[in-house]
């Protein structure tokens, strides 16, 4: 009935408990794919071609703002947009995540509206 397919969005963060309300959020609109890690991330966002990408900044093997950087580098990636979703509020990070190519910027907790907004905002000129 749908003639556009879902949109898929891969959500990063270390924390389970994250990945599954960012999946319960999303997963009645959009098609989700689940990265624990930078380094998984960077493979996935290669292999699935993610319209959008839901970044951690806080990961034990590569940070979220290094990992943003690696994605603008890349030829799959290097457009697709990437709201950063993190505790880390202040300032100069959030200076930092869009030195490093974030389209936009997400805290923690999760305002559920906020972040359903935003998602829309940067898929809207999808397709």
């Amino acid at each position: 009935m749908d003639p556009q397919p879902k949109a898929k969005i891969l959500v990063v963060d270390d924390s389970s408990t994250v990945l599954i309300m960012e999946e319960l959020l999303l997963r009645r609109k959009y098609e989700v794919v689940k990265a624990t890690g930078g380094m998984q991330a960077l493979r996935l966002a290669a292999e699935q071609r993610p319209d959008l990408i839901l970044l951690d900044i806080v990961m034990p093997d590569i940070d979220g703002l290094e990992t943003c950087r690696l994605l603008r580098g890349m030829e799959a990636t290097k457009a697709t947009p990437i709201i950063m979703v993190t505790t880390r509020g202040e300032q100069k990070t959030m200076a930092a995540a869009y030195a490093n190519g974030a389209t936009d910027y997400v805290t923690k907790p999760i305002d559920h509206k906020d972040l359903l907004d935003k998602v829309e905002r940067c898929l809207g000129a999808r397709g």
